[in-house]
């Protein structure tokens, strides 16, 4: 993938690795995500969604070697997250932050996420002719930007059966990169959130279990909005994309 002249790796788990940079890129995380809903009764979800992102974190770390980790935004799922770590999570989240030299870019989850981690807390970082946030900037050109918030999907039809993906959306120019988090959900690439950030066509970069294909949008099955739903949120958040 090639992003404002970037060359990056998409990876099958949602993560993006800058060879030239050594650095690793992953979105939404939303740690503690399934403590926080239960709490609120939304249903008895597993309370493993942090221990299995952190296992899929613990084995990009083995693969790539990175020396920069940016994770952009909503890291945490609310300001109390770290709180509700167990022991061992809290030593599991601590030893990745510290295993290379690790960026929290703010969320709208977490404006302020926890300074025991260690690391860096930064707004956006930019890095050559790459800028990294959390939200993708409102204006259609933004050459460069890497972005999260969106939990990107995407979906093709063929001959009758229908494939849904988490994805990178992409025009070569801005990247927005899907949500890494165990639990969390996914909006698609064709929902008018996505309007105007890309000019002219753009590729979805579907993940499936071993590969990453890249599909123009033009390809794109369209989605189907259910009458009175609101399609300005992220649909069935909670719910694996």
């Amino acid at each position: 993938m090639l992003v404002n002249g970037a060359r990056l790796v998409a990876d099958p788990s949602g993560a993006l690795f800058w060879p030239a940079e050594r650095l690793l890129i992953v979105s939404d995380l939303h740690f503690e995500k399934g403590s926080a809903m239960a709490a609120r009764g939304h249903g008895l979800l597993p309370p493993y969604d942090t221990a299995e992102t952190l296992t899929r974190l613990e084995r990009l770390q083995k693969r790539y070697t990175p020396e920069r980790v940016i994770c952009l935004g909503d890291s945490w799922h609310d300001g109390a997250a770290y709180g509700r770590l167990s022991d061992k999570e809290r030593q599991r989240v601590i030893a990745f932050s510290h295993a290379q030299d690790t960026i929290w870019i703010e969320g709208n989850h977490d404006p302020h996420p926890p300074a025991e981690v260690g690391g860096t807390v930064a707004g956006e970082v930019a890095i050559g002719p790459l800028v990294f946030r959390h939200l993708p900037s409102p204006q259609r050109r933004a050459p460069g930007e890497v972005a999260g918030h969106l939990h990107p999907k995407a979906r093709i039809s063929r001959r009758g059966r229908s494939v849904s993906a988490r994805c990178f959306a992409s025009d070569g120019a801005r990247v927005i990169v899907p949500a890494f988090g165990a639990f969390t959900g996914g909006l698609d690439v064709t929902d008018h959130a996505f309007r105007g950030l890309f000019t002219g066509t753009f590729h979805a970069w579907m993940m499936l279990p071993d590969k990453v294909y890249a599909v123009p949008s033009t390809r794109l099955a369209r989605r189907r909005v259910e009458p009175g739903s609101d399609r300005r949120v992220v649909a069935h958040e909670g719910e694996e994309g």
